[in-house]
Order: C-alpha cells, then sequence, then structure tokens
C-alpha cells in the first residue's frame, strides 16, 4: 500500500515536469525556429519575457522525481541510470546547456556572442526532451530491466524514436498556448496569432504522431499499448484528446488564459498518467512490480510524510508563482505591440 502511494507521488511528479518544463522548452523550441535576428526578435523577447520568472522554478519538479525514484525505487533507479545513461547523460547536458544559453543570452552586448548562447538555448530545448521521451520509450517498451546492460537499442528503437518525438510535439503545443497567452498579458496582442497558429500546427502534428504510435507500439510495445487502448487508459487518451482540442477551441476563440493553459495542461498531464496506469502493476514492464522495487518501508513511510510536508510547504508558493507569471505581474515592462510582420506577411 505505502509503495503504491509513493508511486503515485512519482508519477504525479512527472506530471508536473512534464507540464511545467514541457512549457519551457516548448517556448525554446519556437525560440529556434523563430528566424533570423531581425526577424525573430519580437517572439524572442516574449520568450525572455515569458520564461524569466519561472524557468528555474521548473526544475524542482526533476529533482524531485529523482529524488523519489532514488530513494523509494532503488532497483529501478540503478536501471534506468544504468541501461539508458547515454541519453540522460544527453539530456542532463542539455539543460545544463539551456540554462547557461538562457542566462547569458540576455545580458550579452555582443551579437555574435549573443546568436551562440541563443543557438545552446534553443537547440538545447529541443534534444533534451527528445532524449528524456527516448528514455521513457525504452522502458515503456520492455526494452529496460534489472540486471540488464547499457544498450543503444534501448533508446533508439521505433517506441523511443517515437516517445522522443511526441515529447518534443507536445512540449511545442504547451509552449505556443502558454506563450500566446503570455503575448496577451506583455501587451504584444500581434504575438497572441502567432502562437496560435503555432499551437494548431503542432496538434495536427501530435494527432499524425498518435496516429503512428498506435499501429507501431501493437507489436513493439505490446504490454503498455494494450493497456492505452482499453479501460481507464483509454478513458485517459480520449480525455487528453478532448482537453487538446478545447484548449484550442479557447485559444481561437479568446478566452481567458487561465482556461485554455488548464485545457492544454490537462491534455499532457492525462496522457502522462494514461501512461502510468497502462504500466501497472510494473515500474519496468514486464519485469520490476512496484512491489518489488520498492525501498525499506521505514524509508517508504518516511518518504510519504516529506512529500506531504513538501506540499504543504511549497506548493501554494509556486500556485501563487505560475498565477502571477499568467497575469504577467512579474515582468514590468510590457511588449512595445508591434509585430514582426505586417498584414501581407512583410517583414518589417
Amino acid at each position: 500500500m505505502t509503495a503504491d502511494v509513493v508511486a503515485w507521488v512519482l508519477l504525479l511528479a512527472v506530471v508536473a515536469y512534464a507540464c511545467g518544463g514541457g512549457a519551457d522548452y516548448g517556448a525554446g523550441f519556437w525560440d529556434l525556429l523563430a528566424g533570423g535576428a531581425r526577424r525573430g526578435s519580437r517572439p524572442r523577447e516574449l520568450i525572455d519575457h515569458a520564461m524569466a520568472p519561472v524557468w528555474e522554478v521548473n526544475n524542482v519538479w526533476l529533482i524531485f522525481v529523482l529524488v523519489v525514484m532514488w530513494t523509494g525505487f532503488p532497483v529501478m533507479f540503478q536501471t534506468v541510470f544504468t541501461v539508458l545513461w547515454l541519453p540522460l547523460t544527453l539530456a542532463a547536458s542539455g539543460l545544463v546547456l539551456r540554462g547557461a544559453g538562457f542566462a547569458f543570452r540576455k545580458p550579452t552586448r555582443r551579437l555574435a556572442e549573443r546568436r551562440v548562447y541563443g543557438a545552446a538555448f534553443a537547440v538545447a530545448s529541443v534534444l533534451t526532451p527528445y532524449f528524456l521521451g527516448a528514455a521513457v520509450g525504452g522502458v515503456a517498451s520492455g526494452r529496460v530491466a534489472p540486471g540488464a546492460a547499457a544498450s543503444v537499442s534501448a533508446w533508439t528503437n521505433p517506441t523511443s524514436v517515437l516517445s522522443g518525438l511526441m515529447t518534443v510535439a507536445a512540449a511545442a503545443f504547451l509552449g505556443a498556448v502558454f506563450l500566446s497567452g503570455d503575448a496577451r498579458a506583455y501587451g504584444a496582442p500581434d504575438l497572441v496569432d502567432y502562437f496560435r497558429r503555432r499551437a494548431l500546427c503542432t496538434l495536427v502534428a501530435l494527432a499524425v504522431l498518435a496516429g503512428i504510435g498506435l499501429v507501431l507500439t501493437r507489436h513493439d510495445a505490446r504490454y503498455v499499448h494494450e493497456r492505452l487502448t482499453g479501460g481507464a487508459g483509454l478513458a485517459l487518451v480520449c480525455v487528453a484528446a478532448v482537453c487538446a482540442l478545447a484548449a484550442v477551441w479557447l485559444l481561437v476563440r479568446g478566452a481567458p488564459t487561465q482556461f485554455t493553459r488548464a485545457a492544454a495542461v490537462g491534455s499532457v498531464g492525462a496522457v502522462v498518467v494514461a501512461w502510468g496506469l497502462a504500466q501497472r502493476p510494473y515500474l519496468l514492464p514486464t519485469s520490476l512490480t512496484v512491489a518489488e522495487g520498492a525501498g525499506a518501508r521505514a524509508t517508504m513511510f518516511w518518504l510519504m510524510i516529506v512529500s506531504v510536508v513538501a506540499v504543504a510547504l511549497v506548493g501554494p508558493a509556486l500556485v501563487l508563482l505560475y498565477r502571477l507569471e499568467s497575469l504577467g505581474e512579474l515582468v514590468p515592462d510590457p511588449l512595445v505591440s508591434e509585430g514582426p510582420e505586417d498584414s501581407t506577411g512583410t517583414e518589417r
């Protein structure tokens, strides 16, 4: 029972990181595709405004995930970091590079150096979620098992590649939805439609990838596939689809930002929870169950207590931070309401 509760804590922490960190990665994705220095200056300025108050906070969820996994499920931690050490090392390197690039880009005055830092931030914002998603695909496909050695095939298989691409696309979708709301909050109405269009495009890409995944995982990740196409897993996948469509509809209708973001977060969160439920009762399908991988009883008990205390102490502050950020209260200087393009698409 205790192990099941801690497993749920771990899953919900993954959801929090997928949604909070995912929106940040998505912002970096659109930074990469914004265009040259002149054409991309407006979107990048908005990205700097939007990410500055929260980008470090979102990594707290990743730290919490690692602590719970290491403390509560040490066999799983050891196995995952043994078999998937290379993609996880690349993801960790990407985290460092994107943080350094974002931190140094804005105060740097020389254009050449700004381009280097900006490129590091943007490229790492795409590669990091890809490698994290590829690692998840390796776990979901059953290629990560206790006692297994590190293997390239554990994260370059069809399920891993698809999972990596879907992770990048989901982050891009979240980033576009969040940035469209940020554009309104920071006084840049010209960028609202700019990111609205990109949210629609990424949703189409996600739908295509989901269709491919439905066929591909039938044989490559059979255990998880069967549980995502029936029962509670299928219900949550349907919830995710409805939330994604609702987010786009709210975005097009110009609904309040908090409702649009809640729908987008609900779509990504539902998919992650569906994946967690599809693996039951396994931590690593089909080789390590939750009961087999749980740590000592006393450790699990105190981990539950610490989790409750952490939520009670940190939760309200995070809610307030995200609320103030969504209202544009944390950056005093609004963006000038000029777009990178005029109505005919000609660069200004």
